[in-house]
């Protein structure tokens, strides 16, 4: 019988020895900590892993635009649902909207995350990137924008047009449903 424990490391292998694909990871995360690890069993994480390890390949490796919101907000609720606390991730992009790097900034409390414009607008400079993609969770599960989410997109929205970086979207992943900045003309 085929399991995730066993298709994994031969998928990994098989990754890390294609000459074009051994590049730096195109992910940057938050150390892990016991809250993320303890909502979920290993089996789960497992699931997890190898899900966002085959949109990682299909979007991010082969360099793929992402065309959707939708498409966006599906890899985005892999990596930010059920967590217990507030993460604001950026997903940085090339004059092609081509992934870049998805990078976890900012990790919050139950109920914000302090992100720091300065901060933001050093890693587009270092990644180079022509255009981003902000995303955080509401760990209350209710996706909807609060006045302190506009206030923010729209100051990082100034910051990035004084480097003549786009802002494509923001998306807020809750329980059920996530919802974009863009689709819903907030941006």
């Amino acid at each position: 019988m085929t399991t995730i424990a066993t298709v994994a490391p031969e998928s990994m292998a098989a990754i890390g020895s294609q000459p074009s694909l051994k590049r730096s990871s195109r992910t940057r995360l938050l150390p892990p900590d016991a809250q993320r690890a303890r909502t979920l069993t290993a089996t789960d994480q497992a699931l997890i892993a190898q899900a966002i390890h085959c949109l990682e390949r299909h979007y991010l490796v082969k360099q793929n635009v992402l065309t959707s919101p939708e498409a966006t907000r599906d890899y985005l609720k892999l990596r930010l649902a059920g967590l217990a606390y507030e993460v604001f991730s950026v997903l940085f992009l090339d004059n092609r909207h081509r992934v870049i790097v998805y990078e976890e900034l900012f990790r919050g409390t139950l109920d914000g995350a302090s992100v720091h414009p300065r901060e933001v607008v050093r890693r587009v400079i270092e990644t180079n990137a022509a255009a981003v993609i902000f995303a955080h969770n509401h760990p209350s599960g209710v996706a909807e924008p609060s006045q302190s989410d506009l206030r923010l997109t729209q100051r990082l929205t100034d910051a990035l047009a004084l480097l003549d970086v786009r802002v494509l979207d923001h998306i807020i992943i809750g329980d059920s449903a996530g919802v974009s900045f863009a689709e819903r003309g907030l941006l």
